[in-house]
């Protein structure tokens, strides 16, 4: 019987714990396995090991050591962002954010309307970009918390996110941007983005997951969300994993000195072009044509459903554009946002390469795709 060859094109999904990554995560599985907030032997190493990755990681970003939160995840970490705000306000706080933030942002937006909050949600353009003058617009006396995504994780569009920090800080506002998936993928430098938040989730780019950081610039206070020992100066009770965060600082070395963007936006673009060669105007691309992840290429094919194409791609992991519940078809709000008609969206498939990508592997998904559409 043929081996079923298996070929990972999800990148935006998970990505794999690299080699790098997982030889410094060793030692902190067995002997250093004391406490980190313990003063004694035991705890000295575990202690070391968290700061030497919150090192890498303000080295990343390019901010100070004590601006760097460790978290579960990104999920957390955009939550303590929003709820970090609205919780310290003395009064009702407005906050805006774009319509096509993940989930992890706009959930807790929700939440935070029941204690009183405003929110208010600007549309993005057929490229799925936000328009800086819109967030201007949509500005009020009371606005708190800017919140916008630095790279969408369906089409891979890159926002302006500079030019809305500088006006959160005209108006003297926070701004927040989401950033699972760019860092790691393009430069994240925080000082560039004049940002005053930023969320990164660890398992985005080769570290372990159950990890990620909140980036808080110094004079900023946010109402942590769990509250026990002073852990994290305040901001996060718990007693930290230097397991996992030793994995995410040796992630944070590997993405500063070989992100691999410039290799992983010619597999992007070998993909696109390989499927518009065979299949012409039965393809479609989403997202913004040039500001968009080098990683990430999100195509619709007209008249077809996603899912369907997929199943008949045995061993291709991907994701399509669609959710099926109880026998329904849901079509993507990122989509939507973006004013794709839901039968176009049906048929959208989001293929994300990353370090372990080869060429022959976009070749072989783009002949398999074009004999199936």
């Amino acid at each position: 019987m043929e081996t079923q060859v298996q070929i990972y094109l999800d990148f935006n999904a998970s990505t794999p714990i690299a080699p790098s990554v997982s030889a410094a995560m060793q030692p902190f599985l067995g002997q250093h396995f004391g406490n980190p907030s313990s003063s004694h032997w035991a705890g000295r190493p575990a202690h070391d090991g968290i700061e030497n990755a919150r090192s890498r990681i303000a080295s990343l970003l390019r901010c100070k050591t004590d601006e760097i939160v460790l978290t579960s995840g990104g999920s957390e970490a955009n939550n303590l962002a929003v709820k970090g705000v609205v919780l310290g306000a003395t009064s009702p706080p407005h906050l805006i954010i774009s319509a096509v933030e993940h989930p992890a942002v706009t959930e807790p937006c929700r939440m935070m309307k029941r204690l009183g909050a405003e929110v208010t949600t600007i549309p993005v353009d057929g490229h799925g970009l936000i328009d800086p003058d819109d967030v201007r617009r949509a500005i009020r006396p009371e606005t708190a918390l800017i919140s916008v995504m630095h790279a969408n994780n369906e089409v891979g569009t890159i926002q302006p996110i500079s030019s809305i920090a500088r006006i959160a800080r005209e108006h003297g506002i926070l701004c927040h941007t989401d950033a699972a998936q760019s860092v790691g993928k393009i430069a994240t430098l925080v000082d560039d983005l004049q940002v005053d938040l930023l969320s990164l989730a660890g398992h985005k780019f080769y570290a372990p997951k159950g990890i990620g950081v909140l980036f808080v610039r110094r004079g900023v206070t946010l109402t942590p969300l769990i509250h026990g020992g002073g852990h994290e100066r305040g901001q996060r009770a718990g007693t930290e994993s230097a397991l996992l965060a030793a994995g995410l600082g040796a992630a944070c070395r590997l993405a500063e000195t070989d992100s691999c963007g410039d290799r992983l936006g010619a597999l992007r673009d070998r993909f696109w072009h390989g499927l518009r060669d065979r299949l012409g105007d039965r393809v479609v691309l989403n997202g913004h044509p040039t500001a968009r992840l080098p990683n990430t290429l999100s195509v619709s094919f007209p008249g077809m459903v996603g899912d369907e194409i997929l199943t008949r791609l045995p061993g291709v992991a991907a994701s399509t554009g669609s959710a099926c519940h109880a026998g329904l078809r849901s079509t993507s709000p990122v989509l939507a946002a973006m004013g794709v008609p839901a039968d176009l969206a049906l048929g959208t498939i989001r293929f994300s390469v990353g370090r372990g990508t080869t060429a022959d592997e976009v070749d072989n998904v783009v002949n398999r795709v074009a004999t199936q559409v």
